[in-house]
């Protein structure tokens, strides 16, 4: 089994138990269920840096990233910083996330907050949704074309935005769909963790204009922003070369002060 092999079977038994404890009626009274989101979409549009930045504690390629600091200054450290965007991941087992993460963020910034996790059930996203996130990953690797179709459609319906990872052209091929507002493609091959930027490149002539380009994974200095950049990238997901630091906030900040 490859690493995204023993994630899903792992989601397929945390959801069943997850919606038998808080059914799907009791999140939607949720108090964050009726806000209003903010799209990332739009806010990587209009901004001159794309940064999303990621907090990211821990990863099945890499261990422990980082465990010693608090979030809410991490993501306050993050907006403050200028990142357009912060990205919460809420996997407990493998990357050391939870959903009280996101509530953290959502009581600490005003940028949109993109939930990371490994979505398989329409239960994830009446989650997100519960929790305070304004958009959702979809990773095409870990879905048929229908759930995808379905998926984004549900999000869409919930006033989500929807990020929509690729890795590779067939990939791709199944989430051009209406209601996907970004294609994400990840340097990160999600079966063996490999990191390869030229992989955002070669895809990036495939993707239509009308779809925001973000490139995540592996991306440590401006330059490569810069070199992305030409290839039609607005958005940039950074985590680890900003979580490995003792200062995540500080580390992001000149990040992008350098990137302007």
């Amino acid at each position: 089994m490859t690493i995204l092999d023993k994630i899903t079977a792992y989601k397929q038994k945390e959801v069943a138990a997850k919606k038998e404890a808080i059914p799907t009626r009791l999140l939607e009274k949720f108090p964050l269920y009726a806000k209003e989101t903010k799209s990332l979409a739009e806010a990587l549009r209009i901004s001159t840096t794309g940064i999303i930045a990621e907090h990211k504690r821990r990863s099945p390629s890499k261990s422990v990233i980082n465990e010693n600091v608090l979030l809410n200054e991490v993501v306050s450290g993050y907006e403050t910083a200028g990142a357009k965007g912060v990205s919460i991941l809420t996997d407990s087992n493998f990357f050391g996330g939870s959903l009280d993460d996101l509530l953290i963020a959502e009581k600490t910034v005003s940028v949109p907050i993109l939930r990371k996790e490994f979505i398989i059930d329409p239960y994830q996203i009446y989650e997100a949704k519960a929790y305070g996130a304004d958009a959702i990953l979809l990773i095409a690797a870990c879905l048929s074309a229908e759930e995808l179709k379905q998926f984004s459609f549900l999000a869409k319906s919930l006033k989500l935005d929807v990020l929509l990872e690729i890795h590779n052209l067939e990939e791709l091929q199944k989430s051009l769909l209406p209601n996907v507002d970004m294609i994400g493609v990840n340097n990160r091959n999600l079966k063996d963790f490999k990191v390869d930027i030229e992989i955002s490149k070669e895809l990036s002539e495939e993707i239509p204009a009308d779809f925001v380009k973000i490139s995540e994974s592996g991306i440590s200095n401006t330059e490569t922003i810069k070199d992305l950049r030409t290839h039609g990238f607005e958005g940039f997901l950074i985590g680890e070369n900003f979580m490995k630091t003792g200062n995540p906030g500080e580390t992001a900040k000149q990040f992008i002060e350098k990137l302007r």
